[in-house]
């Protein structure tokens, strides 16, 4: 198959995004901690025991302490996103050295991600299905394409275990995933080619009983500010 590589306004980092996804492609393939998840269309990986009992203890403290109501750019007039949301505090020691262990685990450089972001999601609480990449036509576009651009992988770990609920849905390849507790969860957002890969579509399930804790990194084509 030949892919194109044309740039446009709407996907000006289409090339970089395609090398991105083949050099962490490779490193998390040689990597035996991680998994390929068996699915079709979705570059999907797995790490179990990535986070330890005490990390996870840390990190609930810490999402505890920034947790807002969580902010969608519609201002959630869809009741879309009904968990609460916080930015760590990246000059934290413990925080900054979680990043760099994220990084080194996709080989990406620290430039290119996001701050860390933890949700916590009590009864009733889901993120419906959404895209982690942005998409073009939409007015977000003008401010996220000057810093740092397109998003391509995203890495998110569970923090604890739920007692009902808070899956991982990905509908359009037939795979939810259930929290586990150190588990960190990695997928490409874009195809091979570098184009946004419409299968990423997910969401957080409902959580029907007790409370999910998860930590989320996304990084992005060029460094993002």
């Amino acid at each position: 198959m030949v892919f194109s590589f044309r740039s446009s306004r709407s996907d000006p980092d289409r090339a970089e995004l395609s090398r991105i996804g083949d050099a962490v492609r490779a490193r998390l393939d040689a990597d035996p901690a991680a998994y390929r998840l068996p699915v079709d269309d979705v570059e999907l990986y797995a790490v179990n025991d990535f986070l330890s009992a005490r990390d996870c203890e840390r990190l609930i403290a810490i999402i505890d302490a920034v947790a807002r109501p969580s902010p969608t750019y519609n201002d959630n007039s869809d009741g879309g996103r009904t968990s609460y949301t916080g930015d760590v505090d990246r000059d934290d020691p413990f925080i900054r050295q979680l990043e760099h262990r994220i990084d080194a685990l996709l080989g990406m450089e620290h430039a290119l991600g996001e701050t860390l972001q933890g949700q916590r999601y009590t009864q009733g609480q889901q993120f419906k299905h959404h895209f982690d990449y942005f998409v073009a036509k939409h007015a977000y576009w003008d401010l996220e394409r000057n810093r740092g651009g397109q998003r391509s992988w995203t890495a998110m770990g569970y923090l604890n275990p739920v007692e009902d609920g808070g899956a991982t849905d990905f509908p359009k390849i037939g795979l939810s995933i259930p929290p586990k507790a150190g588990v960190l969860l990695i997928w490409n957002n874009m195809l091979p080619d570098g184009r946004p890969n419409p299968r990423t579509l997910h969401a957080g399930t409902p959580v029907i009983g007790g409370v999910k804790y998860v930590l989320t990194k996304w990084y992005r084509a060029r460094p993002w500010c």
